[in-house]
């Protein structure tokens, strides 16, 4: 991929992203939402984050062809505390802290 290839897809991926977000906070910042689309917001941020982890637990390992155990254990775990505390920090910090002990353990 040639420089100016690569700066015309990230000059042109800022100007789209601030055109989204003008759209949205611009233009209809100034007026009250509509109670179903404040439902649907509300789990925006939900989605985030297992939108940004899970392509790296599914596709993990050197071919990117499926998980590696170390990471899809720390996923796990991260799952289960999650759904038990309700606590994102907690959830966050005891994949992080399984990730980097299985590592340290099986190298």
């Amino acid at each position: 991929m040639s420089d100016l290839t690569l700066w015309t897809v990230i000059i042109s991926l800022g100007v789209g992203s601030f055109f989204l977000r003008f759209s949205f906070l611009g233009l209809v910042g100034d007026r009250p939402l509509p109670p179903w689309l404040l439902r649907h917001l509300r789990y925006t941020a939900v989605a985030i984050l297992p939108a940004m982890v899970t392509p790296l637990v599914a596709f993990s390992n050197e071919a990117g062809t499926g998980p590696e155990p170390g990471r899809l254990l720390a996923a796990l775990v991260a799952v289960g505390v999650g759904m038990k505390t309700k606590n994102v920090l907690a959830s966050i910090g005891s994949g992080a802290v399984v990730l980097t002990l299985y590592i340290l353990v099986m190298g």
